[in-house]
């Protein structure tokens, strides 16, 4: 199975956070982990606010930032089809990147229909839409 992560769930890899323990899993579970290339930026955002919010010392955010940046290679790291994340904004009322990452989850999804692929958001309206896109959802 081919787990992919929105920003909201990649970034409980690298915080503790609620349902941090449930993306764990999944990643245990996975053969691959695919996001999208704006995860990175995205999750940087997210780890600087919480930096800013008093909530990581310098160190820890440093620190974090380097494990982060280390563990990019890992992830499948994907494009997205710009045209198809409009068509999901139009079609599912959906915010701009988190139709970008749907859009991106189902470009994977097109390059073989028989691929399992289980999509984690912690966005209720996201998860609405990838399933009835057609896709699997990592849920707590």
């Amino acid at each position: 199975m081919i787990l992919y992560l929105d920003t909201s769930s990649l970034v409980k890899l690298y915080l503790d956070e609620q349902h941090s323990p449930l993306v764990h899993e999944g990643v245990a579970d996975a053969e691959l982990v695919a996001t999208c290339r704006i995860a990175y930026p995205e999750a940087l955002s997210a780890f600087t606010r919480s930096r800013n919010a008093g909530e990581l010392t310098g160190r820890q955010y440093e620190t974090l930032i380097n494990r982060f940046t280390a563990d990019w290679p890992a992830f499948v790291s994907l494009d997205f089809d710009e045209l198809e994340a409009g068509r999901l904004v139009r079609q599912h009322g959906m915010g701009g990147f988190d139709a970008v990452h749907l859009a991106a989850a189902l470009l994977l999804r097109q390059t073989d229909q028989a691929l399992e692929i289980a999509f984690s958001s912690f966005d209720d309206r996201q998860c609405a839409a990838a399933q009835a896109e057609g896709l699997a959802v990592l849920t707590g």
